[in-house]
């Protein structure tokens, strides 16, 4: 009976040894194995989360890039847009119609002046076609003779730089001619041929005057 109980000692005792032991093992593999299993969810995480934020900063580039490309294309406009308008500024100093003109009579002084093209000087044709306008002018400024034409005519005003010999309309209810430079909002209406400022000073003299205009 000894025999057989240590025998089955024996026996027992390695297998319950060898059952430990793989359990002991399967544990170890099984936190290996998970161990594994994390670092590799905790790469592919790190991973994706480092292409999402490469994916994000290169669209915040796009963006400001994008953004760039606006501003540049809206100071191209601008610059556009002012050169537009200098050059209707230049237009407007060079307005002049060489084939319609006004006679302007100071005394014994005969000028001919080249009317402009605009609806002013359409509404003041058509009031000296009912005959000659004479008004009194007087000295402004030392730069111009104005006098009022005694009606309202419609207005064309721009920014210009007046010169010796520019027939211009003030208000609407005005007619100036310069003598010397102004910069202002005005209304061209002609300007007066081969006349220096000289030789208008001398015909239309100091204080007040009588000018006549009329048509050719």
């Amino acid at each position: 009976m000894k025999k057989i109980l240590v025998c089955m000692v024996s026996i027992v005792i390695p297998a319950v040894l060898l059952a430990c032991g793989n359990v002991t093992i399967e544990a170890a593999d099984t936190n290996e194995a998970d161990t594994e299993t994390a670092g590799t969810e905790a790469a592919d995480t790190n991973e994706a989360d480092t292409e999402a934020a490469g994916t994000e900063a290169a669209g915040t580039e796009a963006a400001d890039t994008n953004a760039a490309d606006t501003n540049v294309a809206d100071t191209n406009a601008a610059v556009i847009n002012a050169a537009d308008t200098n050059a209707v500024d230049i237009n407007t100093e060079t307005d002049i119609r060489e084939d319609e003109t006004m006679k302007i009579t100071v005394g014994d002084t005969v000028f001919t002046a080249v009317l402009a093209d605009n609806s002013s000087v359409e509404a003041l044709k058509g009031l000296l076609a009912e005959g000659p306008l004479t008004i009194n002018m007087s000295d402004y400024a030392g730069m111009e003779k104005v006098g009022s034409i005694g009606t309202i005519l419609p207005r064309n005003d721009k920014q210009i730089t007046t010169e010796a010999g520019d027939i211009i309309l003030y208000q609407g209810s005005s007619l100036v001619i310069y003598y010397d430079t102004n910069a202002w909002s005005l209304t061209r209406i002609g300007k007066i041929q081969d006349a220096t400022r000289a030789e208008l000073l001398e015909a239309l003299g100091d204080g007040e005057v009588t000018v006549t205009f009329s048509l050719d």
